[in-house]
């Protein structure tokens, strides 16, 4: 992925970054609570984007395998000094560039990332590539094409992170739509400066909707 700017403000925060996160904790526990029950004892899941692990410890005890990974080593080292539980790897991988097989995971999960990525399509057709049949994708995600995010968008980038993309929920939607997947569920969670879109998808459209929020 070339996007050294944020790369390199990603590799500074890495200290900062769980202590900061902090204010978030019930958005990331709601995040949790709704992605849970998608998770499954048999499954192998891959994490991209996964930071100091602020998902991948609580999220991982859910499934068999649970690989956590980030372009920012500083981030995987940090995460590295946390006792992990013994089915959680972390890994320094390129979310565009993966070395894993074909339909190898059950699950991805990638939140708050695609929207910073300049090639986030690329992320794309690796997480399909990388997904069985039927695989699921859990892409929690910041939502920033909408008149209240006006003032975030501009500490953010203040801050020195490039938003690359500016989603509403539903460009979001089209967006992952558009790349060989069927948008199950959309629940909008968190609001004032920062709503997410918690959106769950299956690979290659197979199965009927549930619900929508």
């Amino acid at each position: 992925m070339k996007d050294t700017a944020n790369q390199r403000f990603w590799e500074r925060m890495a200290k900062l970054y769980a202590p900061f996160m902090k204010s978030s904790e019930s958005l990331y526990q709601d995040i949790c609570s709704h992605c849970q029950p998608y998770l499954k004892k048999d499954m192998d899941v891959l994490e991209l984007a996964c930071g100091s692990g602020q998902f991948s410890f609580p999220l991982a005890a859910n499934v068999q395998t649970w690989i956590a990974t980030d372009f920012s080593s500083n981030m995987v080292s940090q995460a590295k000094k946390q006792s992990a539980p013994s089915n959680l790897t972390f890994e320094v991988q390129d979310a565009t560039s993966l070395p894993y097989p074909d339909e190898h995971f059950h699950a991805v999960f990638i939140a708050n990332a695609l929207h910073i990525m300049p090639e986030p399509e690329k992320a794309m057709e690796e997480i399909h590539r990388v997904l069985k049949p039927d695989g699921t994708l859990l892409a929690p995600t910041f939502l920033w094409n909408e008149s209240r995010q006006t003032l975030g968008s501009w500490l953010v980038s203040k801050a020195g992170l490039t938003v690359y993309r500016k989603w509403n929920a539903q460009e979001f939607e089209r967006f992952i739509e558009s790349h060989d997947f069927r948008v199950v569920e959309r629940k909008i969670l968190g609001g004032g400066l920062r709503p997410l879109s918690c959106m769950i998808a299956i690979k290659n459209q197979n199965i009927t909707d549930t619900s929508r929020n």
